[in-house]
């Protein structure tokens, strides 16, 4: 009586709070691992957790996460159990009617990183469920009971139709599959590229999304406008068809008469083409003949600038007079004095002075002249 008093007492807190015997032992300090699961179909707690088929641990709680459609199963693991920080979780069965339990790993493929403790989180993308033997005799059922074999059986006889007497057509089909998949495989790399290069096009649109809207915005306007015209447009086009009719027949005609004038143009250029830097030159003396350009600067109006350079040392104007076989020319009113050789030649008589101030005879010539003249 006291035995059946006491159950009771105890039972208040529920059968899966106590125990299982065979358990893993998972020490007094175990750490705690959650594992998301999207379905742990009839997982159950206090169920054992296994690396290896060794169990190391157990099952703690069964909880729906906010989302209402991942389950967050809670286990407890011994201290002693090393697992990587990504290892990954699989929902499998102890046996063909055995009990689900928990199954961790490493991640197969992939090189471990770091250390799995206490708190952390397995999610979704590290973890599945076996296929149960449930599943397996439900597909079979379905197979079996709903008409699934004779739905094969139509699939089959379909396909002998279809194939048969077309061997070669298959065949030839199969190849060309073949040849297709082949090049598209050697060409990996451009496909990955033009793919890459329409991403970035992409990019760049939806970058500039704004403006292409404006301009399809104004683009509306500009279309009506020429909707409105095409008329005048189609006339220009017509007019510009005859106008190169017209263009081409005036060519035509006047072939031969190009042709021949070309060719008698063609010594001319040729000679202008050996004179080469002679032609210029001769265009720059052209317009100040008989004086070269240069002269150009000198010439002030109606007169022309001079430079002259008169030597007035004293010593050398006596040794030219003393030493020059000429008479020296006498001061009007005065007696000639004889050359040191005694002799005294004939006096010429003084060369005729211009009148001043320019005659018709002289020009600008006879006015210089008779400047400097009437100057000394």
């Amino acid at each position: 009586m006291w035995c059946a008093v006491a159950l009771a007492a105890t039972g208040c807190s529920g059968v899966r709070d106590l125990t299982l015997p065979g358990g893993a032992d998972v020490g007094e300090h175990p750490y705690q691992v959650k594992v998301l699961f999207a379905e742990v179909a009839d997982l159950v707690p206090q169920a054992a957790v296994k690396v290896n088929d060794v169990p190391v641990g157990r099952v703690d709680a069964i909880s729906l996460e906010r989302d209402n459609h991942t389950v967050a199963v809670t286990v407890s693991l011994n201290r002693a159990v090393t697992l990587p920080a990504n290892a990954t979780g699989r929902l499998r069965q102890s046996s063909l009617l055995g009990e689900k339990f928990v199954d961790l790993a490493p991640p197969a493929g992939q090189a471990p990183r770091g250390t799995l403790t206490d708190g952390a989180v397995i999610g979704l993308d590290r973890t599945a469920k076996s296929t149960e033997v449930e599943q397996v005799l439900g597909a079979l059922s379905l197979l079996l009971g709903g008409g699934g074999l004779e739905q094969a059986q139509s699939i089959t006889e379909e396909l002998n139709a279809a194939m048969s007497g077309n061997t070669g057509r298959i065949r030839s089909l199969l190849s060309d599959v073949h040849t297709l998949a082949s090049t598209l495989d050697a060409q990996q790399g451009n496909i990955t590229r033009a793919l890459d290069s329409v991403a970035r096009l992409s990019g760049t649109l939806a970058g500039q999304r704004d403006s292409i809207a404006g301009a399809l915005d104004h683009l509306a306007p500009g279309m009506r406008v020429i909707t409105e015209q095409r008329d005048q447009l189609v006339g220009m086009l017509q007019a510009l068809d005859r106008l190169s009719a017209v263009a081409v027949d005036t060519v035509e005609k006047s072939r031969d008469d190009l042709v021949a004038d070309l060719r008698a143009v063609e010594p001319t250029l040729r000679k202008l083409a050996e004179a080469g830097d002679a032609l210029p030159r001769s265009l720059q003396l052209l317009f100040t003949y008989p004086l070269p350009d240069s002269v150009l600067d000198a010439v002030k109006g109606d007169y022309v600038n001079g430079q002259i350079k008169a030597d007035l040392k004293l010593d050398e104007l006596l040794g030219n007079i003393t030493s020059s076989p000429h008479p020296v020319i006498p001061l009007p009113g005065t007696t000639p004095t004889p050359n040191p050789a005694g002799a005294v030649p004939p006096i010429a008589p003084p060369l005729p002075l211009p009148p001043v101030g320019g005659s018709q005879d002289g020009g600008l010539l006879g006015t210089l002249l008779g400047g400097l003249l009437g100057g000394s």
